[in-house]
């Protein structure tokens, strides 16, 4: 009986200590099963909430230290759902205190929001997010009410029946702010509610502007407090423009397309020596910080930058660029005379000049004063469709420039070889018909005879500023299409054509050189319609110069003459420049220089 007793308790032992450890077994092996992995993750949705945390965005500055865009502290308020009491409340409070952002209505944001909360507690959320931009006057007004609740207007308190704000979550965050507001906004892009850059520079340097976000848990217990990792910072951007220029030019665009009656344009400033855009005005301009009005400036997609995004056939002012082609070349002289009968045939059309006139024997630099058709297309006939071509594309007509802004387009130049090609394009490119440019493109193409030659690089960043130090990205030279004679031979050319024709481009006491352009624009049936694009090119001062202006407005009414509209455009802008630049006149420079 004894031994049977000793048995059934030797068994039990032995099946309770293997019980144990079995149990033991599974205490040191959960903690390593996927099942466990799952477990621990579940358990923090209740205890803790990821957040991402954005560093500062690098500010923007024109080139004197003005700021162009910068940051402001606004919050993001969210709701702890475990301590939430009152529903009702928060949803009131929030709907009232937001009511007049412009992307909050307050009837459907308070339905929304009671939503929100909702699914937030049937998912078993412990955080969610109900708003953000909160400024810290919104803020402090809903602190006022989370005190006392007699401020709290009369509203259904849910089953409660009494007012709370307990739960709230309150988090700093910086939003993107634009000091000058439309000032410059085409060059600057702008920064959307998820914090990407979008258009220009903002776009551009997105990556290099936002730093490098980190992700977190955060704890939701207010007696564990979390630090906030380190994150490296966006950096900063110094532009090359000029605040001053900048809202001059700004101004003069303004008014030239109120009195022109045109639907849009540009004027682009440029130093040729560097590539430096000192100023760069395009219409349509918004004020970025209310971006969300973007399809309303806008609409039907039409570029935010029609400076570099716009594409449009430039018309006479890319004469200037066959005559250097023909002059470097050897195909013709300043002195080559060629006789105008008022047409041209080439290709198996007819070319006429602006007027249908005829101008009789006209050296080059008449030709290129008087702007005629005929004479440009005799000019690339003589140096024949291969060379021509050869010189437009080291001009860059047909490529980017590589300009350091979102969005820019390349052009169209066909060439020979091209299905769409033909002989009668070699007459009709030669005076900026049948070729697709855009306004900075023509503005680097020219920036060839402005400086010797060189053709640079346009840009509008002018220095990094990264980890406390500053990186000053050299300017580029990006080809040598003409001579540094041709470039000299054609400025004086057209200088000398703007002072005969008394040309209302002209500004007292600086010599600058300069070419209209007039151009039709094609409609589905040709070239029928009235409508044009008008502009001027011009730079100086002619000895050195100094500044390179590239005006374009887009089908003005009052007149459709680049002569009539563009030119006193040009004339008001270099009024303005020589200010603003300090720049002395032509007989003030020559005797400073003499001493």
């Amino acid at each position: 009986m004894k031994n049977e007793h000793t048995w059934r308790y030797t068994m039990l032992g032995v099946l309770f200590g293997l019980i144990g450890f079995m149990i033991i077994v599974q205490v040191f092996r959960l903690p390593y099963t996927p099942q466990a992995e799952a477990i621990v993750n579940e358990g923090k949705l209740y205890e803790r909430t990821w957040h991402i945390y954005y560093p500062p965005r690098g500010q923007i500055y024109d080139r004197w230290g003005s700021l162009l865009a910068g940051n402001t502290l606004v919050y993001e308020v969210g709701v702890q759902v475990g301590a939430l009491q009152n529903a009702e409340t928060v949803a009131f409070a929030l709907a009232r205190v937001l009511s007049t952002h412009p992307e909050y209505n307050y009837a459907d944001f308070y339905t929304d929001l009671l939503d929100v909360m909702e699914a937030a507690e049937e998912s078993g959320r412990a955080y969610t997010q109900l708003a953000d931009f909160v400024t810290p006057e919104e803020l402090a007004q809903l602190k006022q009410w989370a005190e006392s609740y007699d401020d709290l207007p009369a509203v259904p308190y849910g089953d409660t029946k009494q007012p709370s704000l307990v739960g709230l979550v309150y988090r700093p965050r910086l939003k993107r702010v634009y000091p000058e507001e439309a000032l410059a906004a085409n060059i600057l892009g702008f920064v959307n509610r998820d914090g990407d850059g979008l258009f220009g520079v903002e776009q551009q340097f997105n990556n290099l502007l936002a730093g490098t976000p980190t992700g977190v848990w955060m704890t939701l217990d207010p007696y564990r407090v979390d630090e906030i990792p380190e994150m490296e910072e966006g950096s900063d951007l110094v532009l090359t423009i000029d605040r001053e220029i900048q809202a001059a030019v700004e101004h003069v665009l303004d008014n030239a397309l109120e009195t022109s009656g045109a639907e849009g344009g540009t004027i682009l400033v440029m130093d040729p020596n560097t590539g430096e855009i000192l100023a760069m005005a395009s219409w349509p301009r918004m004020d970025p910080n209310v971006y969300w009005d973007y399809a309303k400036f806008f609409p039907e997609n039409q570029p935010y930058n029609r400076a570099v995004s716009t594409e449009y056939e430039p018309g006479s002012v890319f004469k200037v660029l066959t005559m250097a082609a023909a002059l470097d070349s050897g195909a013709v002289t300043p002195d080559t005379v060629f006789t105008d009968t008022g047409m041209f045939q080439i290709g198996g059309i007819y070319i006429y000049n602006w007027n249908y006139g005829a101008w009789g024997p006209q050296d080059m630099g008449g030709c290129m004063q008087h702007s005629l058709n005929v004479c440009l297309a005799w000019v690339a006939s003589q140096m024949g469709a291969t060379n021509f071509y050869e010189y437009m594309q080291a001009f860059g007509i047909g490529h980017r420039t590589g300009i350091d802004l979102a969005a820019e387009a390349y052009g169209r130049l066909k060439l020979p070889g091209d299905s769409d090609w033909y002989e009668a394009d070699l007459g009709t490119n030669s005076f900026g018909q049948g070729v697709a440019v855009t306004p900075v493109q023509m503005l680097a193409a020219i920036s060839a005879l402005a400086n010797e030659g060189e053709m640079v690089m346009p840009h509008v960043v002018r220095s990094i500023v990264r980890d406390g130090y500053q990186y000053n990205p050299a300017p580029q030279v990006v080809g040598m299409p003409i001579s540094a004679e041709t470039a000299r031979i054609l400025s004086e050319m057209l200088a000398d054509s703007l002072e005969e024709e008394a040309s209302d481009a002209l500004i007292e006491g600086y010599r600058v050189a300069g070419k209209t352009g007039t151009a039709e624009i094609p409609g589905p049936f040709g070239y029928e319609s009235d409508l044009t694009n008008a502009s001027f090119v011009g730079w100086g001062p002619v000895e050195d110069p100094q500044f390179l202006v590239y005006v374009w407005l887009e089908k003005p009414t009052s007149s459709p003459w680049g002569s009539v509209v563009a030119a006193p455009v040009f004339r008001q802008v270099v009024e303005q420049l020589v200010v603003l630049m300090d720049l002395p006149p032509d007989a003030v420079r020559a005797m400073m220089g003499s001493e």
